[in-house]
């Protein structure tokens, strides 16, 4: 289904960018995979080796221009194009408006909203020359409808989506597509350390019943950066069990 294509995921060490990373490589594509935990990075270039793909792991931190250009550098200086882009890099910072710290809000927005520009940036002067891509944006339910104590996170998220939608319309000529996903809440490490009173309180606001799981965001990913989603750019999909609609 990606045989031959070539696919950068951020944010790859764990969660939801571990499992973009292993279902872009089990359908054929070379993933080059990011983050700042090197060793977490190299366990998952193990594992996606071990199940028969390809992969290069490239550590550094999104929110530096330095290091969003040379992970794009060093994708096509591996694999010679770079087809597939995954801005799934996010941090959070949570505290209530009146309680929040300037440097939490500036080190949300740098990695989730500034990260995702910078390497859209490197990698859509790769993409026009080729004249094919696909950017696919990891968003979230809260960039959507809020969240109390994560102004910053909801902030970032919902940049995104306007980001998203800018990107699609300048790149469109090019043959390169912008889309996000938006994921509403998701068994991850993140999620894991909730207390169950609120996971069970989180649960009762979604209309299937339940939290998702990493591999159904990284399903909607697949599709996204396939040629079966030749015709959608600018589009916010929700992968959230109807929590939002």
């Amino acid at each position: 289904m990606l045989e031959g294509k070539v696919a950068i995921i951020t944010g790859a060490s764990r969660g939801i960018g571990r499992a973009i990373a292993r279902q872009l490589a089990a359908l054929g594509a070379k993933v080059v995979v990011s983050a700042r935990n090197a060793t977490l990075l190299q366990e998952l270039v193990e594992t996606i080796k071990g199940e028969g793909g390809e992969a290069l792991a490239v550590d550094g931190d999104v929110a530096l221009g330095a290091d969003a250009d040379r992970l794009i550098d060093q994708a096509v200086a591996a694999f010679g194009r770079v087809d597939i882009l995954v801005n799934n890099a996010g941090i959070t910072r949570d505290s209530l408006l009146v309680r929040m710290k300037d440097e939490d809000w500036d080190q949300v927005l740098d990695t989730n909203l500034k990260g995702a520009f910078l390497c859209s940036r490197a990698a859509a002067r790769v993409m026009t020359k080729q004249k094919s891509g696909r950017i696919i944006n990891i968003s979230s339910v809260v960039g959507e409808m809020g969240n109390a104590g994560q102004a910053n996170y909801c902030a970032s998220k919902a940049g995104l989506i306007g980001l998203t939608k800018s990107n699609a319309r300048e790149l469109a000529r090019r043959n390169v597509t912008v889309n996000a996903v938006t994921p509403g809440f998701i068994t991850t490490d993140m999620t894991a350390d909730l207390p169950e009173k609120i996971k069970e309180g989180l649960t009762t606001q979604i209309p299937l019943g339940k939290m998702g799981s990493c591999e159904d965001i990284a399903h909607a990913v697949v599709f996204l950066a396939s040629d079966q989603s030749a015709y959608i750019t600018g589009q916010v999909l929700g992968v959230n069990g109807g929590m939002y609609m």
